[in-house]
This record gives structure tokens, sequence and C-alpha cells, in this order.
């Protein structure tokens, strides 16, 4: 009898320790990123995730998460369901610097015709980042991919800029850190999940 209950106490520690770590799998800069994430009736697993540096500073914490690994920005771009975005703050950040930064890597990692078709997208997106003065220490951003409804960006669980039904913008706004030219060669690389 006390064999069972023993081993009974293994396997309730065992299962504890196993749902601890897989409600956190990876903690960056003092930040907890969740090992999966539940948007529109999908689960999503951290695909990959790093820190965003720009010059000594550190920016940003990010997360990367699909409804199944990927390892190359082709399948990130074509995956099905559900996608997520997360993005941590770890300084304040003025909106309209935060807004022109997510411009120009868009800029830099599509072509002059597919920029032309994403105009009214980017101004759409652009416009949302005049409705918040900065981001601040602490704050947590997501662009999520909602299957039929669009992309939505919600900051600290509210809605900031209604879905836009447009999954090549989505995949723009992708590139900035996983295109041919990255904001950091090193962060693309953790989000895929590359050695």
């Amino acid at each position: 009898m006390q064999t069972f209950k023993a081993i009974g106490c293994i396997l309730a520690v065992s299962c504890a320790l196993s749902f601890a770590h897989a409600a956190s799998a990876v903690e960056l800069a003092g930040i907890k990123l969740d090992d999966s994430v539940r948007l529109v009736d999908q689960n999503l697993r951290l695909n990959g995730a790093g820190i965003r540096h720009k010059v000594v500073f550190k920016v940003y914490v990010i997360g990367l998460y699909l409804t199944d690994k990927k390892t190359t920005v082709s399948d990130v771009l074509a995956a099905a369901g559900a996608r997520r975005v997360t993005l941590v703050m770890l300084r304040d950040v003025g909106s309209e610097e935060f807004g022109k930064a997510f411009a120009v890597g868009i800029e830099q990692n599509t072509d002059a015709a597919e920029r032309v078709t994403l105009s009214a997208p980017m101004a759409r997106f652009n416009a949302m980042f005049t409705s918040i003065a900065e981001l601040k220490q602490g704050d947590v951003l997501n662009l999520d991919w909602v299957p039929g409804s669009g992309m939505v960006v919600i900051l600290n669980g509210k809605k900031i800029l209604e879905p836009m039904n447009d999954a090549a913008f989505y995949n723009a706004v992708l590139r900035i850190w996983l295109g041919s030219k990255p904001v950091d060669d090193k962060l693309k690389r953790q989000l895929l999940s590359e050695p």
C-alpha cells in the first residue's frame, strides 16, 4: 500500500512539474513566455523567441506562436490556421518611433509593387499607432492572425485594431523579423528555432 502511495505522489509531482514547464517554456530578460496559447479555439505552440536589441538597449521580448513547429520562413508564411506574434516591452518607446520602425521593417522586406498593394492596410496600421501615446515597459502587444477574420492587434488585452482580412499584409508584418532583411539576423534564427 505504501508503494502505491509513493508512486501516486511521484506521479502527482511529475505531472505538476510537467504542467509548470508547459505553462512557461521560455524566460528572457525576466519575461516569461508561455509554451502554448489558445487563440480562436486553436492551440498555438511557441515556435521561437528572442530579444530585440537596438544598439545597446533591449527593446522587447518577442515570441512567435504557430499551430505546428516551422523552421523555414516559407513554411511560417504559408502556415494555415491562427498565428501570433507577442511583443513584451522592455523599455518605454514612443508610438511614433515604434510605428516608424514597423514601417521601415515592412518597406525593407517588400518590393515596390507589393508596397503599392499594401498601401491601404499600411495606412490603417500606421493610424493605429496614433491611438496610443507610447508603449511602456511591461506592455504586451499581440499581433494575431485569426482565420476568417484577419489580423487583429491587441495591447494589454484591449483590441486596438479591428480585423484586417489581408494575409499578404500579415505576412509583410512577419517579414519584419523573418524577411530577407530582418531587423536582427540572430532574432530571425531564434524565432525559427535554428541553432
